[in-house]
């Protein structure tokens, strides 16, 4: 690519502009999570039931349709399930509901198409799919899931303090990694999605790429530290090397996983939707701190290091 050829962009020199939109990006997260009272748990963590019907037209199954969610709610309300989260689901002829009932649910939700199949009689009222879990079983799920962040979090740091020898790098590729996963949980809360099994694991696919990618560019540092001899060579100007020596690998990896996910997402289905979000923001995200949260963090312990 002809625009990183030769690259010489000077990161260092921005990097109090980066951190201070980090930071506030970091603040809006917390104090959206605080707001909200943590994250938007689906059925999988704080357990109930989650279901998808699909309404068509008996004389013309491939007629689109427009289903109004106020009747299908005054349907639920008739069994007790007006505070069901109710809307459209991929199309306007499909619904979704999550209702906070786990006891009874195959003759209750059998009662209720069997209600909607009497209000709409010119359409078959089909259920695409049930799925319950259960209030313990989710609190568990909970627990698992902070768990497998945490523990993945620190067998990495452990990981590049060995390959590195320097607290330095561990210190600012954790840093990058919190910063990454705080504003995924956070762009979730502040968009009030919710969070599922499947968005843990795209968080922690998440960490992984980043992790991969910033240890990209502190090898490049490390060799450059060797080669050119810091006692004659300006740190600064050795990690803004470095970065532009690796930038073309970066930026390439990272965008054909964009354009991979940014398909996933808008034709992927309704079920993909979250998960390819979570990807294609943590993406986004990870390629950025590599750059412009990690390597600048060596910067700083470097100066904090001359002024000691």
């Amino acid at each position: 690519m002809r625009l990183f050829h030769n690259a010489n962009y000077n990161f260092m020199g921005i990097r109090k502009i980066s951190f201070t939109i980090s930071i506030l990006l970091i603040f809006i997260s917390i104090l959206s999570l605080i707001l909200h009272g943590g994250p938007k748990y689906s059925v999988d963590f704080h357990g109930g039931t989650f279901m998808e019907i699909r309404f068509e037209d008996k004389l013309d199954p491939g007629k689109p349709l427009s289903i109004n969610i106020g009747e299908v709610r005054d349907v639920f309300s008739e069994f007790s399930l007006g505070n069901a989260e109710i809307k459209h689901y991929g199309s306007l002829q499909e619904i979704s509901a999550r209702a906070d009932v786990t006891e009874n649910t195959d003759q209750i939700f059998h009662n209720l198409v069997d209600k909607l199949s009497q209000l709409y009689p010119e359409y078959n009222v089909i259920e695409m799919r049930k799925e319950t879990v259960g209030p313990r079983v989710g609190k568990e799920l909970v627990g698992n899931a902070i768990m497998a962040v945490l523990i993945s979090t620190i067998l990495m740091l452990i990981y590049i303090r060995l390959r590195f020898k320097e607290i330095r790098f561990g210190v600012g590729a954790v840093v990058a990694l919190l910063h990454n996963v705080i504003l995924t949980i956070g762009i979730f809360s502040v968009l009030n999605y919710e969070m599922s099994i499947a968005i843990v694991a795209a968080i922690l696919t998440v960490v992984g790429y980043s992790i991969n990618d910033t240890i990209v560019v502190f090898d490049r540092i490390r060799e450059n530290l060797k080669i050119l001899k810091r006692q004659t060579f300006n740190y600064s100007d050795l990690i803004n090397r470095s970065i532009n020596e690796t930038l073309s690998r970066t930026v390439i990896t990272g965008g054909t996983t964009i354009l991979s996910l940014t398909i996933l997402f808008f034709f992927g289905g309704e079920v993909l939707k979250d998960f390819s979000f979570a990807m294609l923001f943590g993406i986004i995200v990870g390629t950025y701190s590599s750059i412009f949260i990690a390597a600048p963090i060596l910067l700083e312990f470097e100066r904090i290091k001359k002024i000691d």
